[in-house]
């Protein structure tokens, strides 16, 4: 008889819903115990999509008495004690104001939700239209509706001025009235039991970090590393029936599939220790069995979008970025950040211990670094009118064929949409790279080509080691390996001998030796022109 597995939660945010669902929950209910016991007043700051709505619900639920959801939780028993109080409770979720019509309509959306609120808990307000002074009415009303403290949860606090994060005069009109929002947290203190807010940045400018001097940041605070996300162990122990399952649909051991998916949806560390995996992409996972893109939905995508826009960077340089422990206490703002700030605290960026300094930055896993690529990359083709949709087909279909011609000729409509500007800005810089240093422009554009081909989803491997020395570029295309040197002919030099230099390179330095089967390709590009002039084959594909 086929066994019957245990429901996944995928795509439900509310506690209450998982539990009466009959779905997995992977409980944290212990660690929220010790923040309801050792202090009020909280900020968490996670990627989105990572648990923070669950976490504010189960919240909600343990302080509204709510028992019969907790049976077999850590929490069961806490509730259960003979001084357990019940609380009202506001939960406010700031994903739901609109914020694409103008700043009226977006206080008028925010009252909506304190109004919606109110409802629930049959708090008649007056017709204020002021979004901070609804709030003020709505805490002073369950305060002496319950004559009991208030418990307030918000989620995504940031969202609405993050929404404006490359409109400044739009941002700062929101950034007024969140602040006129928040303060009204800090005015009602003594009307308070608890408070939590979440968010992806810690906004001074909003006003509530500077007016809450009692909030506690524990963003990284080792206690609660595991609040959101999954880790190892909590996998193995909530999941054995969907791992034993994946594992015998993909033929490969259950220990395989396990560093598989750590490799493809875990790393997220928020202490520089703890690994993480991402929990919207493990159920996506489970239920299509398949190895795909799950977190980037519209939302990460248009923020990033937003941010790259103008802006000109590889992927391949937040490859170990060093940074220190004034960075990781305080990355800065979102709209102020440089940009590995602003990508670790999106989520697209985590923490690892740094070789060179306290600790260091890189992308989580496979999923986040070909997400980042292919946007970057579509970023790049878009500047100068590019196509990245053809740009992608073209190459798929020569890696298919393999059509080595049709292949360079995608590479250089890719490199034909880099600003002239850019190759200037990258020519000053000195690049050193696992303790090689590479002439900047040759670095430039290998970055640029390896980033492409992550962005199209192609395992692409850079500085990929030998017992004589590294291959610049090794590509696995449906078990089709690609070996690829590249050469930059400057002024005065012989695009045709440097790709005949490339090719002799491959050979003599055993690229291939792990890979008899190579389709072996060396590149010259024309550094005049930024295009790849002369291509030269060791062995397979078709000219």
């Amino acid at each position: 008889m086929e066994k019957r597995l245990k429901k996944l939660p995928t795509g439900i945010q509310t506690f209450e819903k998982i539990i009466a669902d009959g779905c997995i929950y992977v409980d944290k209910t212990r660690m929220l115990i010790n923040l309801i016991e050792t202090g009020n007043v909280y900020f968490l700051a996670r990627p989105r999509r990572f648990g923070k709505s669950l976490t504010l619900t189960t919240l909600e639920a343990m302080f509204l008495g709510k028992k019969e959801l907790f049976k077999g939780l850590y929490a069961e028993a806490w509730m259960n004690r003979p001084d357990f109080v019940k609380y009202p409770v506001i939960r406010l979720s700031m994903n739901k104001v609109t914020t694409d019509s103008g700043i009226e309509n977006l206080r008028n959306s925010i009252c909506k939700i304190v109004y919606d609120e109110a409802q629930k808990s049959g708090i008649k307000l007056s017709d204020c239209k002021i979004p901070g002074a609804l709030f003020e009415e709505l805490i002073v009303g369950l305060l002496n509706k319950y004559n009991e403290k208030v418990v307030i949860l918000i989620d995504e606090y940031d969202k609405p001025y993050i929404d404006f994060v490359d409109d400044p005069e739009m941002a700062d009109k929101v950034r007024e009235t969140l602040a006129n929002f928040y303060v009204r947290v800090k005015a009602n203190d003594e009307y308070l039991r608890f408070v939590l807010l979440t968010g992806i940045s810690k906004f001074a400018k909003l006003g509530v970090f500077s007016k809450l001097n009692n909030l506690t940041d524990i963003s990284m605070n080792d206690k609660y590393a595991a609040l959101c996300g999954i880790t190892r162990e909590e996998l193995l122990q909530n999941f054995p029936d969907y791992l034993e399952l994946t594992a015998e649909e993909m033929q490969i051991s259950k220990d395989e599939l396990v560093e598989r998916m750590e490799d493809f949806y875990g790393g997220f560390s928020f202490n520089g220790e703890m690994r993480l995996y991402n929990p919207h992409s493990i159920l996506r996972f489970y239920e299509n069995n398949s190895f795909e893109e799950y977190w980037f939905d519209s939302e990460t995508t248009t923020m990033i979008a937003k941010y790259l826009k103008g802006k000109n960077f590889t992927v391949e340089q937040f490859h170990n970025y060093p940074v220190s422990r004034d960075f990781v206490r305080n990355p800065g703002e979102m709209d102020s950040a440089p940009p590995e700030g602003f990508l670790y605290q999106g989520g697209f960026l985590s923490l690892r211990e740094g070789i060179t300094a306290d600790y260091a930055l890189d992308y989580p896993n496979k999923e986040v670094l070909n997400a980042m690529s292919r946007l970057v990359s579509g970023n790049l083709l878009s500047r100068n009118n590019g196509d990245y949709s053809d740009c992608y087909t073209d190459t798929i279909n020569a890696l298919y064929t393999l059509d080595c011609n049709m292949l360079i000729e995608a590479l250089n409509r890719l490199l034909a949409s880099i600003p002239y500007d850019d190759y200037k800005q990258e020519a000053k810089k000195n690049i050193i790279y696992n303790a090689y240093t590479f002439s900047p422009k040759e670095w430039f554009y290998r970055a640029t080509i390896l980033t492409f081909f992550r962005g199209c989803g192609i395992t692409a491997i850079v500085e990929m080691h030998t017992n004589k020395g590294r291959a610049d570029l090794v590509l696995n295309y449906k078990g089709q390996v690609w070996i690829i040197e590249i050469k930059v002919a400057y002024e005065g030099e012989s695009p045709a001998a440097k790709a005949e230099e490339a090719c002799r390179q491959i050979v003599e330095k055993n690229y291939n030796k792990p890979y008899p089967d190579a389709i072996c390709v060396g590149l010259a590009i024309d550094d005049s022109a930024r295009q790849i002039t002369e291509y030269r084959m060791t062995n397979g594909g078709k000219k």
